[in-house]
């Protein structure tokens, strides 16, 4: 093979263990090793939950922000979320300001937690001069239909006396009228990119309530009571915003948050990986690569169902280009990865470890650059 050898590495972040570009710069170590020439593109991969913030701001020069915010009990939490210059757009996870991980075990109950802190994040950025989001509103711990964000954006949302309604889904339940008087201008130049994977509607027997209820503290008459709320909430914005359409595939995502995001704003709901995939360029950099390099923690079936590596495997084979894939372990079932554009894939543990060892971060990183070093031996 003569010339420049054109490489391009986007890996998934090894959760609790190494970042995406962390992963992809172990991997161009390895390649490196055995030809120094290679050109390696590292870029970010993430599917639009945990750790997109991270990714998106590492790989597209973004500048990462710290806000203090209501978390979901009300009380402060700092969220974190990125700014990126250049076409100002914000990368925000729901989870960093309304997460379930925010809440401890006996404090989980969708009655009272709220989204405010989620309209505080996009409202800083907004002051920040950005006017394109990318969201990611997987984790949450509320099921407050969105009101909370949408109250800290200057909605109103009143009770029979003309009050601003409780937070957490309890606030439905006291609502009559929905204004938005006092709504902060800029949000009209806005758009909204949802990263969001479920399909669920708002209510119903697939809908926020009872499909995710019960993981957020939820009891069997509490899931009634807040599905018949969110229904009657539904309704009254259709009087008000007709694009509300709770039966929209989605608009169960975060508690109602996808509803809020497409009744309210202008948003789509898409899926992460397609958001990332697109946001990064990724194809910009494959079209012209000789080999693609992917992977995440764990490789299984659940991968083949289309999670981040898959989405990088399947624009690869768009152009013809041989894909490989490393993870931190591999399940009997990843086979059914080759199926799906990935031509082989590699576990990176090099020997009997425990799970505390082989997740340090400098041993994940030794690991992998090993690896693929090998592999990248071979292959050349």
């Amino acid at each position: 093979m003569d010339g420049f050898m054109e490489i391009v590495a986007a890996i998934d972040s090894f959760k609790g263990s190494m970042t995406s570009v962390q992963a992809g710069k172990a991997a161009a170590k390895g390649i490196h090793k055995v030809d120094p020439e290679a050109k390696v593109h590292v870029r970010p991969l993430a599917d639009g939950g945990e750790g997109t913030v991270e990714a998106l701001v590492a790989g597209m020069n973004g500048m990462k922000q710290e806000i203090q915010v209501t978390g979901p009990l009300g009380t402060p939490v700092v969220c974190e979320y990125g700014v990126i210059e250049s076409s100002k757009t914000a990368v925000i996870e729901m989870a960093g300001a309304a997460g379930i991980t925010l809440v401890p075990d006996e404090k989980k109950n969708p009655l009272y937690t709220t989204t405010y802190g989620v309209g505080e994040v996009i409202k800083d950025a907004i002051g920040k001069g950005c006017r394109r989001f990318i969201i990611g509103i997987g984790g949450s711990a509320t099921n407050d239909g969105g009101i909370g964000m949408l109250q800290a954006l200057g909605f109103g949302f009143m009770n029979k006396n003309g009050q601003p309604v409780p937070f957490g889904a309890r606030g439905l339940e006291e609502l009559e009228t929905i204004t938005d008087t006092y709504v902060i201008p800029e949000l009209k130049e806005c758009e909204f990119r949802i990263a969001c994977d479920v399909t669920n509607t708002l209510c119903g027997e697939q809908g926020a309530s009872a499909v995710y209820g019960p993981q957020k503290g939820a009891t069997p008459s509490m899931i009634m009571q807040m599905d018949k709320w969110l229904a009657y909430y539904a309704a009254l914005a259709k009087e008000k915003f007709p694009k509300a359409n709770a039966k929209q595939a989605g608009t169960g995502a975060a508690g109602g948050l996808g509803f809020a995001f497409l009744t309210f704003t202008n948003a789509v709901l898409e899926s992460g990986i397609k958001i990332v995939l697109e946001e990064t360029q990724l194809e910009e950099y494959i079209k012209d690569a000789d080999l693609v390099v992917t992977g995440e923690g764990r490789l299984d079936r659940q991968t083949a169902m289309g999670k981040a590596p898959i989405g990088v495997a399947k624009l690869a084979k768009k152009y013809g280009k041989t894909v490989i894939a490393f993870a931190g372990s591999v399940e009997r079932d990843a086979r059914e990865c080759n199926e799906h554009g990935i031509d082989a894939f590699f576990p990176v543990l090099r020997g009997i470890t425990t799970l505390e060892e082989a997740m340090k971060n400098e041993n994940a990183k030794r690991n992998l650059a090993d690896t693929a070093e090998q592999v990248y031996r071979l292959w050349r």
